[in-house]
């Protein structure tokens, strides 16, 4: 019993995630784990912008470079920075102490936030940053209210000066054609080095690779998962066959 009430939670844990943003719009993203140029580009912007203050000691950076094709010589050349070797796990300098003294909490390890929050979330999170001078790092973040993290991405995205408009599909005006809502942020207090589509392209990728680290069997999950329905197929042919043949003479 104890086991089948673990099983339930950890299935529903991602909405219990969800539940915990306060129910925000989000922008719904659909990953695929297949994009190896994706990923490579996610893992990129991981490394230079998150890795700084976030680990993902669940994970080791030989597998990493395994699955998205990256040769080690180049993973180790461009993608570690601490020193650390292939093999060892994606653990990062930074003190713990000192980063709750910093951001009131130690940031957290990220190996399975996507499991956690669901990568909707995720990826709307970090294009949900805008300025607010009220808060101690002058910025606040629409999925979650009063976050103690900085905008590590404003060099990219830029700083928005009002809320974004997230959860909000964009639309195409009949007449005019104009496009509504195409980017998130209606105006900017510091201009970024990418443009809105290459903003959200670029957390589309990280997204992506944050996705693939919560779980980097599901390609070969579901390539196994076709073989299993086959199986049962055909095994449902038989065991029918098998029953009614020893049903066949009883009356």
């Amino acid at each position: 019993m104890r086991k089948l009430i673990f099983g339930l939670f950890i299935a529903i844990l991602p909405a219990l995630g969800l539940a915990a943003g306060g129910g925000v719009p989000l922008d719904n993203i659909e990953t695929d784990h297949t994009d190896k140029a994706s990923l490579q580009r996610g893992v990129a912007l991981f490394t230079n912008y998150c890795m700084g203050c976030h680990s993902m000691e669940y994970a080791r950076y030989k597998r990493v470079s395994d699955d998205l094709e990256i040769p080690v010589e180049l993973y180790e050349e461009n993608l570690i920075f601490t020193g650390a070797k292939i093999g060892e796990l994606m653990k990062n300098s930074m003190n713990k102490d000192m980063a709750a003294d910093w951001f009131g909490a130690p940031p957290p390890d990220l190996t399975l936030e996507t499991r956690l929050r669901g990568e909707s979330w995720v990826y709307s999170y970090l294009r949900g940053f805008y300025k607010d001078d009220s808060r101690p790092l002058g910025v606040n973040n629409v999925v979650y209210a009063n976050v103690g993290m900085p905008h590590v991405m404003v060099g990219l995205q830029g700083l928005c000066a009002v809320e974004p408009k997230i959860g909000v599909d964009a639309s195409v005006e009949p007449l005019s054609g104009n496009i509504n809502n195409a980017d998130v942020c209606p105006e900017y207090a510091i201009e970024g080095s990418m443009s809105a589509a290459e903003f959200d392209q670029a957390m589309y990728d990280l997204t992506n690779f944050m996705s693939y680290m919560g779980d980097p069997i599901r390609v070969e999950r579901e390539r196994l998962g076709v073989f299993v329905l086959i199986f049962v197929a055909i095994f449902f042919v038989f065991a029918y066959l098998l029953n009614r043949e020893y049903w066949k003479d009883v009356h």
